[in-house]
């Protein structure tokens, strides 16, 4: 394990919704979960910045993969992990099958999106390389890591554009929500055409 890392790990078991919710997901049987995306980010952001652990957390996204595409097999799930919480988790915990974003991704964002194999290569299409970092609470109470882009942006505050895909629509507004909360952020701009 990394140093960065190690400083991931510890600012999430600092962080007791997070624990919350990745220790009641690990009692889930879930295959190939992660919680990513903000609720990660947030968390070391917050840490950093030093704000209290919550601020700016609005969802807590969980991925798992299931090679079950059909809807009816996710809505199981959804409902499975949505009686395992009490609210206000119970509306925060947002679940999707990554096996099945590739069929409706295109509609709801107006970008291509190829089938995935796993729940990691998520992480490597996601707008930004600081929000490309995802979580699992392990067995034995290890917190695995996955970020494709390392962990450096994450920890410098730095938001830029993903370098393996197109400028994601609606990238200024996903610059102007992070920075409204977190204005010590460092943006780097995108070359447009």
């Amino acid at each position: 394990m990394s140093e960065l890392e190690r400083r991931l790990s510890d600012i999430v078991r600092a962080d007791p919704g997070l624990m919350h919710v990745l220790t009641t997901v690990r009692g889930l049987g879930l295959s190939d979960w992660r919680v990513f995306s903000g609720a990660v980010y947030q968390s070391v952001w917050n840490a950093v910045t030093g704000r209290p652990a919550g601020y700016g957390v609005r969802d807590y996204d969980l991925g798992y993969f299931d090679p079950d595409v059909s809807w009816d097999a996710e809505d199981v799930v959804i409902r499975r992990v949505a009686a395992a919480f009490e609210p206000p988790f119970r509306e925060m915990v947002e679940v999707r099958n990554q096996a099945r974003v590739h069929l409706w991704f295109e509609g709801k964002f107006g970008e291509s999106y190829e089938a995935l194999a796993g729940t990691d290569e998520a992480l490597a299409r996601f707008v930004a390389p600081a929000f490309a970092v995802g979580v699992r609470l392990e067995e034995d109470d290890a917190i695995s890591v996955a970020a494709p882009f390392g962990l450096d942006d994450i920890f410098s505050l730095t938001l830029r554009p993903n370098p393996r895909r197109g400028l994601a629509r609606g990238w200024d507004r996903v610059v102007a929500n992070a920075r409204a909360r977190w204005p010590e952020l460092t943006i780097i701009e995108p070359e447009r055409t």
